[in-house]
C-alpha cells in the first residue's frame, strides 16, 4: 500500500487500523501535527454504523446519526440563541 501526505503540511500519514462492532476491519489515515483524518468511504459507512448501533443500546438519551443519501441538502440555517430571556419575548 503507498503511504500519503497530508495535502496540508506534506507530512507523512499515519495509517491506524479500525475494528467496528460489525466485524469489519479498516484504516484510518492521521497526519502526525493534526491535519485531518481521511478515510476511504466504505470505511466511514463501517463507522457510521457502528456508530447507530452504540446510540441503539446506548440508552434513551442518544440519537443515531442519519443515513447519508445524496439527495439530502443541508439544513436551514438556525437563527443566533437568544442572549437573555427577556429577547425572546420580542421576537
Amino acid at each position: 500500500m503507498e503511504t500519503l501526505t497530508c495535502p496540508r503540511c506534506g507530512a507523512e500519514m499515519e495509517s491506524r487500523a479500525l475494528s467496528s462492532s460489525l466485524g469489519e476491519d479498516g484504516a484510518v489515515n492521521v497526519c502526525p501535527d493534526g491535519h485531518g483524518v481521511f478515510l476511504a468511504r466504505a470505511d466511514l459507512g463501517g463507522l457510521i454504523e457502528s456508530e447507530n448501533d452504540w446510540h441503539r443500546h446506548a440508552g434513551q438519551h442518544t440519537a443515531p446519526m442519519p443515513r447519508i443519501t445524496p439527495d439530502m441538502t443541508a439544513p436551514p440555517a438556525s437563527k443566533p440563541p437568544a442572549r437573555a430571556w427577556v429577547e425572546t419575548l420580542f421576537h
